[in-house]
């Protein structure tokens, strides 16, 4: 049974200990902080735990969980006490700058992103079974081994996630509709309730906002530090949602200031008949 290495201890990756340790595998962790080292151990995460990356000398396949813009330097540095039959992979959303960036370095490497997730933040809030029936995207190019791409997939069918095989291009382009526009329609939502002027209103709508508003508005007010980093490094893509968006929005407005009342209907009907094409996932 092959070693598993994690580099950085929060809420995906501490979730991937949990899992996999449960499974039967050794786990070697690796954080910034003594501190998660040590609560990682104490909730079962991993079996041991470092500040240095040296520790992950021995695993056969290592999960780099740290945030966008650490990626590559970490594997940068991970390189000397690698294996050369290593098999890294990451837990990133973007996938074109990591996938162009690590070619050159360690053609071993799989990109991954399993599409899972809480608001909160941080290994305590790591859990068992978080991937279960969540997609988990792979996203090989022509460099990447075959067998590593099989022995990553078939870890991630252990989590039990949905696994798909596609281009870094395809995710990126996907992920932008689907999980970095709705953070920043989400963001705007909430930054446009708190551009309300009478205070009276704003806390009156604060004090009546119920499910509707906290199911619409979660995703943009989680992390900041991950929503920035989506727009940095997926922006072209980011971008071409938010025109889109911004399109809907005008057609919205302009059927309202027009009084067209049954094409306004028309556009509810059709939205409200294809949300369950997006749904198929919903727990």
């Amino acid at each position: 049974m092959m070693n598993i290495g994690i580099v950085g201890l929060g809420l995906i990756g501490g979730s991937v200990g949990l899992d996999l340790r449960n499974l039967g595998y050794r786990i070697f962790g690796v954080s910034r902080r003594e501190q998660t080292c040590q609560k990682a151990i104490a909730l079962g995460v991993v079996d041991e735990a470092s500040l240095e990356l040296s520790l992950l000398s021995i695993a056969d396949l290592i999960f780099i969980c740290t945030p966008i813009c650490d990626i590559i330097p970490t594997l940068e540095q991970l390189i000397p006490f690698l294996s050369p039959s290593a098999i890294l992979t990451d837990v990133g959303s973007v996938k074109i700058p990591i996938m162009e960036g690590v070619s050159q370095i360690w053609p071993n490497f799989v990109g991954g992103h399993p599409l899972a997730g809480k608001t909160a933040s941080g290994i305590e809030v790591a859990q068992l079974g978080l991937f279960e029936n969540r997609p988990y995207v792979l996203t090989p190019n022509g460099n990447t081994p075959l067998e590593s791409v099989e022995k990553v997939e078939a870890i991630a069918r252990l989590l039990k996630s949905q696994v798909y095989l596609c281009d870094p291009y395809e995710h990126d382009r996907a992920v932008a509709w689907i999980s970095h526009l709705p953070v920043m329609a989400s963001a705007s939502l909430i930054a446009a309730c708190m551009s309300e002027t009478n205070p009276t209103i704003v806390k009156l709508a604060q004090e009546l906002a119920s499910s509707g508003f906290q199911d619409t508005t979660r995703v943009g007010g989680g992390n900041p530090e991950l929503g920035r980093m989506m727009a940095q490094y997926n922006s072209l893509e980011m971008l071409r949602s938010l025109y889109s968006f911004r399109d809907e929005i005008d057609e919205f407005i302009q059927h309202i200031e027009q009084k067209n009342w049954l094409i306004l209907e028309q556009k509810l009907r059709y939205t409200q008949q294809n949300r369950k094409l997006f749904l198929h996932h919903e727990s």
